[in-house]
């Protein structure tokens, strides 16, 4: 097996990458020096996009966002663009791609790869032709743009843990429980914090213990997609066959007509950080819940929707709500950027769900503390690099068992 080049780079004691020409944007935005080291290897990174979800488009247009970003960035040597078609096959593209490539699908400047597990993994385009044999792409660390599915779901992550190539964002148990609402919020209610009761559905399944009318939600999946609001729980059992959302498990909370949304970002990396709160408002879909039209559909999809931000609520209701934020955090084990979503009356707040790989990673809630886009991403690379998601050991078995064992056909009786 070939040696592979060593992963890690020179980061300053921000976990930020030090630079050849050491030069970074600062939150304010302004340039600011952190300590050359003119002998420093620019970072070689990919950003992984697109998917096999229902927010597979979404996720192209956050995937493309970064590349760009990325091509430009400082310390940034090269930029892989890695493109996840809806059918689960991988494609690197040519960075300046835009989104109009993918609307027919895989773009025609694409080039077929395969995501290899084991010592030595990663992304690697098979021998052809021009080839004789595979190219391994060397990947310092990879963003992961994917929103929905496999790969927000800890499916990616766990993959990407057996390739060895770091990667930002959730862990794989942080992912899968993130898009678990059951899980999430029974999680959030047994830790003591604010939250909606919520039970599975199924069709032959009880009553819910609160009255109707429902928000009914598919159990696995983003946010936005597949949600309604139900009269009675008749109609929410015979949504289960319609609504092909549901397919993989539904459930029910109460749906409170004076509730509104309330959200905002939250970052590990170089510290935890919380971004502005956001209202969102329902003007688009015009329906009683804010669904995927209100969020994604405008010309510059989630910076483009309607909302308050920051959100003009009381002092006392921001306060609650960032106090609340870092408990979620640390009780998911927040790794990356996230959104976390409330649901409030005005008076009361209730934690509603945490969305692990944001659209665009909400950047556009970083107005206050202002934070650049580069920078956001840049940030995500170095924690991708410097709190690898995860390290597996093989201490303790020491053979000790199998000298034990005897036969295993005795042991099958």
């Amino acid at each position: 097996m070939r040696q592979r080049g060593k992963r890690r780079l020179d980061l300053d004691d921000r976990g930020a990458f030090v630079l050849p020409r050491a030069v970074v944007e600062a939150r304010s935005g302004d340039a600011r020096d952190v300590g050359a080291n003119q002998s420093s290897r620019p970072a070689r990174v990919g950003v992984i996009y697109g998917g096999p979800s229902p927010e597979h488009d979404v996720s192209v247009l956050s995937g493309l966002q970064a590349v760009h970003a990325l091509v430009h960035a400082p310390g940034v040597g090269s930029v892989r663009s890695l493109y996840w078609s809806k059918s689960g096959d991988w494609y690197e593209v040519q960075a300046a791609t835009e989104a109009a490539g993918f609307v027919e699908g895989v773009p025609s400047n694409a080039v077929r790869l395969r995501l290899i597990s084991g010592p030595g993994g990663g992304f690697v385009r098979p021998a052809s032709g021009l080839r004789a044999r595979e190219d391994h792409l060397e990947l310092d660390a990879v963003l992961v743009c994917c929103h929905g599915g496999p790969g927000e779901d800890g499916t990616l992550q766990g993959a990407l843990d057996l390739t060895g190539v770091p990667y930002s964002g959730p862990t794989a148990m942080g992912a899968a429980l993130g898009m678990d609402k059951l899980a999430f919020g029974a999680l959030v209610i047994y830790a003591g914090m604010p939250a909606l009761p919520r039970v599975p559905l199924s069709e032959d399944g009880e009553e819910p213990g609160f009255a109707p009318p429902y928000i009914l939600k598919p159990r696995f999946g983003g946010s936005s997609i597949g949600i309604e609001v139900v009269s009675d729980f008749d109609t929410a059992r015979a949504r289960l066959k319609a609504n092909s959302h549901l397919r993989r498990g539904a459930i029910l909370e109460p749906y409170e007509a004076e509730m509104f949304d309330l959200q905002l970002a939250i970052r590990s990396w170089p510290e935890l950080q919380l971004s502005a709160i956001e209202r969102p408002l329902r003007t688009r879909g015009g329906g009683e819940i804010l669904g995927y039209e209100d969020k994604y559909v405008g010309s510059e999809g989630m910076t483009s929707a309607p909302r308050e931000l920051p959100a003009q609520i009381a002092p006392e209701l921001e306060q609650r709500i960032r106090l609340l934020a870092p408990e979620v955090a640390s009780l998911v084990g927040l790794r990356g950027v996230a959104r976390l979503d409330f649901l409030s009356d005005g008076e009361d707040v209730f934690i509603n769900e945490i969305n692990t790989i944001p659209g665009s990673l909400s950047h556009y809630l970083w107005v206050d503390p202002r934070l650049p886009f580069t920078s956001l991403m840049l940030d995500l690379l170095a924690e991708a690099i410097q709190r690898p998601a995860a390290a597996y050991s093989s201490v303790g078995s020491d053979g000790s068992a199998l000298r034990l064992a005897g036969s295993i056909a005795s042991k099958l009786g």
